[in-house]
């Protein structure tokens, strides 16, 4: 068979740079816009409460003094740097975005050079990541699919990722040449930092970690300085002060409904890694101990374990399966023995990334705007939330608003409270009664919000004695609600999208 030309080889190798290139330069112009979805109003809060007080925050959605599992080492930095330099919140969460998104970039490099030394195979693994998921569109924290990415490029999820990458590649770096005490007690810091700055991503950190370990084989003296690793880590861990970070073994049962999702239309969102699995397959077949695969049966047994067993929240161990996956489609393209096997798999593999790009083209309207794309691409764009920035000429720092789920979940990052959490707390003891008195309060005859995803009314209607007492009890100042929702003790102060109405307590 005639070998390929000089040409067309540095062509092949330059097209998925390229590519990888382009996304880059996408999430940064996504950045500038900052698309408001999901949990960004939670992260604002947080900067919001360190920005005002790092020693002791608080609540970051409530008027309470309990502690926050959000309330990381990374978070402390970017409240910070809010507090020093007088940047906006919004604008600290880009800073942090770019330094997540930079992070992730140079992290999958360097993992993946630890697997593959082609020139291409870096740039087509990280392709892999962001497109090689399914027909379906899946958004969600932690994992990287683009438009996912763009939603949570500046969540400490993309960081934490990033940082899992550097983290396996100094841990198989280590394992494999040996390092001194400094940088295993380093691998240690770095696991705890993760596993502090996202939960969720420190699980995917360390099951990455234990395939490593359990392909390299270390000597005895290996294991001795990685178990002193290990102990460094859980000693910091144990040591961090805004939160109990072993309480959290405890708290899973109130995450258990908001995660199930995660076991449905598993084939419709991530069909595309089958080929990723296939190309475990291959890559078993050479190496029974390959790190990728080990990986790859890790998180597929702790994602099954936790849906067998109905704890939903293991789920998001997914990763875990994903991105080994993902990562061997790419390899496999670049260095499956003969040339011809591995053109079969660098055309598998460009169909399935067009199928995902096409799948999450709709990204490109978080940079242009829903007008300016075309009618089919259109199609595929969600628009983010609208945000409330509406209310804060009248609306201050720690006033309490009285307010639904979805608005819950984004005043309070222009540093209002609300009176329930607008997303599960598992530090806040009254989390459960301030629920049901919004509940209380909304559902005597209270008109629902137009086009804000507020829930109707399900609790048993209170009269206006009732109602008024919830307010007095929270110290509400501002009720945000529908027209409906006017009340003789409510004085009507501005409108906002979607017919909502800012009511301030006479």
């Amino acid at each position: 068979m005639r070998a390929a030309s000089p040409g067309a080889a540095r062509a092949g190798r330059a097209l998925p740079l390229v590519a990888a290139a382009l996304v880059l330069v996408l999430m940064l112009l996504v950045i500038v816009r900052l698309p408001w979805a999901g949990d960004l109003g939670m992260h604002a809060a947080t900067v919001q409460r360190l920005r005002h007080s790092p020693l002791h925050p608080g609540n970051p959605l409530v008027d309470a003094d309990t502690p926050s599992p959000y309330y990381s080492p990374w978070m402390l930095l970017l409240g910070c740097l809010a507090r020093l330099t007088g940047l906006s919140v919004f604008d600290v969460l880009r800073v942090g975005a770019v330094v997540g998104l930079g992070l992730l970039a140079t992290g999958v490099w360097r993992y993946v050079r630890t697997l593959s030394g082609h020139r291409a195979a870096p740039a087509l693994a990280f392709l892999s990541l962001v497109f090689l998921w399914g027909p379906l569109l899946f958004d969600w924290s932690g994992f990287l699919g683009l438009n996912s990415l763009a939603l949570t490029v500046s969540y400490p999820s993309v960081l934490a990722l990033g940082l899992s990458f550097h983290f396996w590649a100094w841990l198989g770096r280590a394992l494999r040449t040996g390092a001194g005490w400094g940088g295993w007690l380093g691998l240690g810091a770095l696991w705890a930092l993760i596993l502090l700055c996202h939960q969720f991503t420190g699980v995917v950190a360390s099951l990455g970690a234990l395939a490593t370990v359990i392909a390299a084989r270390p000597d005895r003296p290996r294991a001795v300085r990685l178990g002193a690793a290990a102990a460094c880590g859980l000693v910091l861990l144990w040591v961090w002060p805004y939160y109990d970070f072993f309480a959290l073994f405890s708290a899973g049962a109130g995450l258990e409904a908001i995660h199930r999702p995660l076991y449905g239309h598993l084939a419709a969102r991530f069909g595309l890694v089958l080929l990723g699995v296939a190309a475990l397959g291959a890559r078993w077949r050479r190496d029974r101990r390959d790190p990728l695969v080990l990986f790859f049966l890790l998180g597929v047994l702790v994602f099954a374990a936790g849906g067998l067993s109905g704890h939903y929240s293991w789920g998001r161990a997914l990763p875990a399966a994903l991105i080994p996956a993902q990562l061997a489609a790419a390899l496999e393209a670049v260095s499956a023995g003969r040339r011809a096997v591995r053109a079969g798999w660098a055309c598998a593999l460009g169909a399935a990334l067009l199928v995902g790009a096409w799948t999450q083209v709709g990204t490109l309207g978080y940079v242009t705007g829903r007008d300016a794309l075309p009618g089919v691409v259109a199609a595929k764009y969600r628009a983010p939330w609208a945000g409330y920035h509406w209310i804060t000429p009248w609306v201050g720092y720690g006033d309490v608003v009285m307010a639904r789920t979805m608005a819950s979940r984004q005043i309070p990052a222009y540093g209002a409270y609300t009176v329930a959490p607008g997303y599960p707390d598992v530090f806040l003891p009254s989390a459960g009664v301030r629920g049901e008195a919004v509940r209380r309060y909304f559902s005597a005859g209270a008109g629902a919000e137009s086009g804000t995803g507020a829930e109707s009314g399900a609790g048993v209607g209170v009269g206006a004695s009732g109602r008024w007492g919830v307010l007095r009890e929270y110290g509400v100042r501002w009720v945000v609600g529908g027209r409906g929702d006017a009340e003789p003790w409510l004085r009507r102060v501005a409108g906002g999208p979607g017919g909502q109405v800012l009511y301030a307590v006479r």
